[in-house]
């Protein structure tokens, strides 16, 4: 007699689960905000290998930190902006106050 098993069924096709499983990157997901639809993909610790800069607070997401992905819905590549999870749960209560000087690098 086998043993039972207590996992749900997988869904979906084997190529994505492999691909997100060795990226760490997480199923996106839509939301709203500031009128328009936002696609959020959370992004694990050890999948970020470079530093960002988090629009919210304006401070670095250093390598090694799990963070969240966010972009229009209809926008292209290059809308996209890498978060601090809290900032971008607090997105509505806070604005980056900080103004960089022209030459100032932009992550």
């Amino acid at each position: 007699m086998s043993p039972r098993r207590n996992r749900p069924p997988r869904t979906g096709r084997a190529e994505d689960r492999e691909e997100q499983r060795e990226s760490g990157i997480g199923a996106g997901s839509t939301e709203e905000w500031q009128g328009e639809e936002w696609v959020v993909r959370p992004i694990a610790g050890s999948a970020s290998a470079k530093h960002y800069r988090c629009p919210g607070c304006d401070q670095e997401i250093p390598p090694g930190v799990g963070h969240v992905v966010a972009w229009r819905e209809h926008g292209g590549v290059d809308d996209r902006r890498h978060w601090h999870r809290a900032c971008w749960n607090a997105r509505d209560r806070r604005t980056s106050r900080v103004q960089r000087s022209r030459n100032a690098p932009r992550y």
